[in-house]
């Protein structure tokens, strides 16, 4: 790791809303593990249609309340009129919350479903993001990038093109769809430049806590799966030790090489567990400080 910039880059991290006290615990000794990295913000998810809009508020809350970290509540189009939509905007900037990651969402339906908008829901996130800007000039809004392209998208033309309607609505930087595959990154960071979009495109992270999960998390987001990533994990179903080192072992290296070549912003998909992303951060040379000081 010694070739690595010796300015640390920036790190944020995802966490979702807990549904159960054990959860709830697991999520805060992660978010205790983590908040000493100082990431620049940390995110919560928003379940389909709202599913999960009052646990992802109350998390929110809390890390407000008990921690120095910065917010980003998700958000979504799905099931939902603009009215309950705009609602939580409201709600979010009321408790302080200055930062949303704008999703349109995946259909309820799940995988192969065709998202079909709410009648008197925004049609897209891009209809989101420009009505979060004109609402509330002071919340930095994050969209999603698809280095793959959006599994219902035509094409990457269009995908593109959509990306190209957040960032004209006001959207300031993207997180993409997870991947494994580093050269799928930079061929879609050439076309996204190339088509004249400016931002961040922060890649997103996602160490492989558990294969199987992972593969099925990949085949619901349209995600390719490498087959060296596959066998590195074969065999190891009932070796949870050697398989985490394995996990480290990969993440780090795919985190290694983008901050190699340039990437100066990760976004990690934490799964509520904090070992494997910290070890990675170790890596990238994060190191715990102390709590920040108010001004």
């Amino acid at each position: 790791m010694s070739d690595l910039p010796q300015q640390l880059p920036a790190i944020s991290f995802e966490f979702f809303p807990p549904k159960t006290e054990e959860m709830e615990r697991n999520l805060w000794q992660a978010i205790s593990r983590l908040a000493p990295l100082h990431p620049s913000f940390v995110s919560v998810t928003y379940g389909a249609g709202g599913s999960t809009r009052e646990r992802t508020h109350a998390t929110i809350a809390r890390i407000l309340k008990e921690t120095d970290l910065t917010p980003a509540a998700h958000l979504t189009c799905v099931d939902a009129p603009c009215a309950d939509v705009d609602e939580v905007v409201t709600r979010y900037h009321d408790i302080g919350v200055r930062h949303i990651v704008a999703l349109r969402g995946d259909p309820t339906t799940g995988l192969g479903g065709t998202y079909t908008p709410h009648p008197q829901g925004y049609r897209s996130s891009a209809d989101l993001v420009a009505s979060i800007k004109r609402r509330y000039p002071d919340i930095d809004v994050t969209v999603s990038a698809y280095p793959e392209k959006h599994p219902e998208s035509t094409g990457f033309d269009a995908d593109l093109d959509i990306l190209k309607a957040k960032v004209d609505a006001g959207a300031t930087r993207a997180i993409t769809q997870f991947f494994f595959d580093n050269d799928l990154y930079f061929r879609y960071l050439d076309r996204v430049r190339a088509r004249g979009i400016d931002i961040p495109i922060v890649p997103g992270i996602l160490p492989v806590q558990n294969f199987k999960q992972a593969a099925g998390f990949a085949a619901r987001a349209g995600a390719s799966v490498p087959d060296w990533l596959a066998k590195q994990f074969e065999g190891l179903d009932d070796d949870p030790d050697t398989r985490k080192l394995v996990a480290a072992t990969v993440a780090a290296g795919q985190v290694h090489k983008l901050a190699k070549h340039g990437v100066s912003n990760f976004h990690f998909y934490t799964m509520n567990r904090a070992d494997l992303v910290f070890a990675i951060s170790h890596l990238l040379g994060f190191r715990p400080q102390p709590a920040r000081q108010a001004a």
